[in-house]
């Protein structure tokens, strides 16, 4: 009867057909219900799990609060790139490797980071990150060469950021939020980064102005730190609760070999490898592009405070989509959209208005992709491995991000342009909204008898 009740089409959706996850799982054998809702408690639990406990609007706020420090300061350092480059004494291609690196380190060690924070919890991870992500801001602002840069920006940095951004702490919010309101949740602590970028940009801008780029890493270094204080909001043991439904339990190993079974995952991994391109291409060299056109280095941080600002509004709208439309024909068509935007830009003069019409659009199409991305993994597989599953999907994501970040240095550097790169970026846009169409995104098996 389960099986028949998960097959029923839920009322009131628009564009597709979502089997219910909400309801309690049964008892097995040795478990009685908790008092709250669809949690199963074993004899011998001396208390619910403290992140079940938690209110979701704590735990949303603290995430994307988290999110705003961290997405805010990464999305800056392509400001950094011209004093950085005369003061050290670097090439773009040095820097863009830099760049690069971070991006690398980011998505490889994220899943392992994501297994971590399934295991212990996000609040401990956050915490290490953070850290971390000051030290690397110190070490980069103390680098003398290349490497000194390339150790600090990139490999330090890097790690840190995975403890410090979407995937740890989505995982939490996703425990703590029913299914049908997981990609609205998701949507909202996404926008958390755009905020940042909103905000941290211009302040960047101004910092590097008034103080040069040392001092702005070390107060830099002194606000990603508050992050380890805002872990407390998303910390605790992860376990059953609204937003964890499902029938069979299942080893870290047992997902994972789900997940390479299915078809769509692969093909989630290969769109988010563009999403990946096209964020590391155009903050890493956008800036430098304008600046290049003769519309100054200040244009530069206008454009990415205005993709932070209209990203706001993208990411909550695009994660409402999922709510109610299916996210892979959303997820396609934002990919689309995204080259028809590049495509439009180039096509037109180009001036101070066009730049920040590009910025727009581009911003309110930037990471709507997140909250989709990970809602459909989430609902195809379940949200007890979400870290860890999501997290080798961001991997993708940052190997993309290392292409734009570092190829596109070196394709400047052997050219004199970036031609080739905005001809590739509307390339890769292309294929992404093609290969989301086919996508099986209903719940695996194992989740449907929840």
């Amino acid at each position: 009867m389960g099986s028949d009740v998960a097959k029923m089409p839920t009322p009131l959706r628009l564009g597709r057909t979502r089997p219910s996850l909400a309801a309690p799982p049964a008892c097995g054998r040795g478990e009685i219900l908790d008092a709250a809702p669809g949690r199963a408690h074993r004899p011998g639990m001396s208390s619910p799990d403290r992140s079940v406990m938690k209110k979701p609007w704590i735990v949303i706020f603290c995430a994307a609060t988290i999110v705003t420090i961290a997405m805010g300061i990464r999305q800056s350092f392509g400001l950094f790139l011209p004093q950085m480059s005369v003061d050290i004494g670097i090439s773009r291609s040095d820097f863009g490797l830099a760049m690069a690196l971070q991006n690398l380190m980011f998505g490889i060690v994220q899943p392992f980071v994501g297994a971590l924070a399934d295991k212990h919890g996000a609040g401990r991870v956050v915490l290490g990150g953070a850290l971390l992500y000051a030290a690397g801001l110190g070490g980069a602002a103390l680098a003398g060469d290349a490497m000194g840069l390339h150790v600090s920006f990139g490999l330090l940095i890097g790690m840190a950021q995975s403890g410090t951004t979407f995937v740890v702490v989505l995982g939490a919010v996703g425990r703590v939020v029913s299914p049908e309101k997981r990609s609205g949740a998701f949507g909202i602590v996404t926008a958390g980064g755009s905020l940042g970028q909103f905000l941290v940009v211009p302040a960047a801008s101004m910092l590097l102005g008034g103080v040069g780029y040392q001092q702005t890493l070390w107060i830099m270094a002194a606000v990603v730190a508050l992050c380890g204080v805002l872990a407390i909001g998303v910390a605790g043991r992860p376990g059953d609760g609204p937003g964890v439904a499902e029938a069979v339990r299942q080893s870290a190993g047992e997902a994972l070999r789900e997940a390479a079974a299915h078809r769509g995952y692969w093909l989630l991994n290969a769109g988010f490898f563009v999403c990946g391109f096209h964020i590391a291409y155009l903050a890493t060299h956008l800036p430098a592009y304008l600046d290049d056109k003769g519309l100054g280095i200040d244009i530069g941080a206008q454009v990415l405070a205005l993709v932070g600002l209209f990203n706001i509004l993208g990411s909550y709208v695009f994660g409402r989509a999922g709510d109610y439309l299916r996210e892979k024909y959303v997820l396609s068509a934002l990919y689309t959209a995204r080259s028809a935007v590049i495509a439009l830009f180039l096509f037109l003069p180009l001036s101070h208005l066009s730049a920040l019409v590009l910025a727009s659009a581009i911003g309110f199409l930037w990471l709507g992709t997140v909250p989709l991305t990970s809602g459909i993994v989430g609902r195809i597989f379940g949200i007890r491995y979400l870290s860890m599953l999501y997290g080798i999907v961001f991997l993708s994501h940052q190997i993309g991000s290392f292409f734009g970040a570092w190829m596109a240095g070196l394709i400047f550097d052997a050219t004199g342009s970036y031609d080739i790169v905005w001809g590739l970026s509307i390339a890769l846009g292309l294929f992404a909204g093609l290969v989301h169409l086919p996508i099986a995104d209903a719940p695996v098996r194992r989740t449907q008898a929840a």
